[in-house]
Parts: C-alpha cells; structure tokens; sequence
C-alpha cells in the first residue's frame, strides 16, 4: 500500500512575546537590569544577534509602560506621535534617518522614552545624517550575550512545545548537541521539524530529526511572518 503523504500548508506561526514568557539568563541579566533603570537622556538600545531575546524585552518593557511599539521601516509611515509611555522601536536599524532623527528629537521634547532594538549598537549603525548619528552615538546600549546551556535547553523545549511536538527530553538533547549554539537556529530547527511532521504524517522520532538536520545544511531557511508587530498599532503608509 503506498503511504499517502500529508501536504504542508504555509501557515505561519506568530512568535509570543508575553512578559511571562520571557527566559531569564545570565546572558540577558545585563539588559533587564538596564529595563529598570534611568537612561541617560531617556533612550536605551538593546542589540545582539537573532533570536538573543531582544525583542521580546522591548515587547514586555512596551507591554508594561504603555509605549508605542513600530517595527523600524514604519517610523517613515507614523501618522501621530505618542503622547504617553513611550516609544519602542523593533529593527531600529533598518528605520529611514530622517523620520527616525524627527522621532528622537520629538520624544525628547515631549520627555517620552525611547527604547530601540537592532543587530549592533547604534554607535556603529552607518548613518548620513550627522545629527543622527550624534544622537546615536549618545544613546545607552547594551548587548544581551549567547545564551547558556541551560537556556538554550528551555528554549528549545518551549519552541516545541509551541508547535505542540512531542518530543522526548533525551530526543532533545541529542537534537540540541548537533545545533548551533545560538537561538536561530533552534528556532530554525523547530520550524523544520514541524513541516516535516506534518508533510510525513508522523511523530518527531530521531530519523526525522537526522532527516531534518541533514536538510538544515543544504537548503535557504524556513522564513516565517511574524504578525506580532502587525496588531492593535496604528495606520501607517509604507508606501
């Protein structure tokens, strides 16, 4: 009888920023302590690779102070400034000068926090416009560190158990010795794991992550659409 394999359908899956979610670790205890902080002329940055836990802080720093939160490219888009909160800002990196400068400049007058999170420390971010980059050069950073052991293991733990994969600790950790030690590519691995589960119509058992592992080297990786950013903001035109 031929097995009938399951199609995968591209949903994608939206990454959970919730304060309770957020894994505390020695390699982000550096940047919560800063969370908490006065910031010198009210502006902060967090930077550090993907998947280090920066933009869930700036969800949760936004969640709790009732600041307006934008991803980078929207700031050329903002229709109205906020009056209240705050101002935290996701891929500051990537925001257009020019509408970033009058945002900086804006919530300084009006005495708002800015809370931004990028790659690299906004000292070394390549800008054209002078005044920017004296700003930028001004601002408080702080890097948040490769996880730990321990944390990558909860890590990996929670992103399965997000995807509901059941997936045996002894599994894990062999699945976890064969990784990158860096949180992408856990993130990487577990979306993997899940199409391929689906596709096959089977559990996630050590041939299918030896499967998956093989495949993580020679294929472009699995790009997912985070909508998190994407609710409850404001209009803005992109265009």
């Amino acid at each position: 009888m031929t097995a009938i394999r399951q199609l995968a359908l591209p949903f994608g899956h939206a990454a959970h920023y919730d304060a309770g979610g957020f894994l505390p670790d020695a390699s982000n205890a550096e940047a919560r302590a800063w969370l908490d902080a006065p910031w010198p002329d009210g502006r902060l940055a967090l930077w550090g690779g993907e998947g280090c836990g920066k933009t869930h802080l700036l969800h949760a720093w936004a969640e709790r102070t009732g600041a307006m939160l934008l991803p980078g490219p929207a700031v050329r888009g903002l229709l109205h400034r906020p009056v209240a909160g705050g101002l935290a800002v996701d891929d500051a990196d990537v925001a257009p000068e020019e509408p970033l400068l009058h945002l900086l400049n804006a919530a300084a007058e009006a005495h708002l926090p800015v809370l931004l999170a990028a790659r690299d420390a906004p000292g070394r971010w390549p800008t054209r416009l002078p005044d920017l980059a004296s700003r930028l050069r001004a601002t408080a950073a702080v890097a948040l560190h490769t996880p730990e052991d321990a944390l990558l293991r909860a890590l990996l733990a929670r992103l399965l158990t997000d995807r509901q994969l059941a997936v045996a600790e002894p599994l894990q950790d062999w699945l976890l010795l064969r990784l990158p030690r860096h949180p992408a590519a856990l993130r990487e691995a577990a979306a993997r794991l899940d199409r391929a589960a689906l596709a096959q119509g089977r559990g996630v058992t050590r041939a299918l992550v030896a499967e998956v592992l093989a495949e993580c080297g020679d294929e472009e990786p699995v790009v997912e659409t985070d909508t998190s950013l994407r609710s409850g903001l404001f209009p803005v035109d992109l265009a």
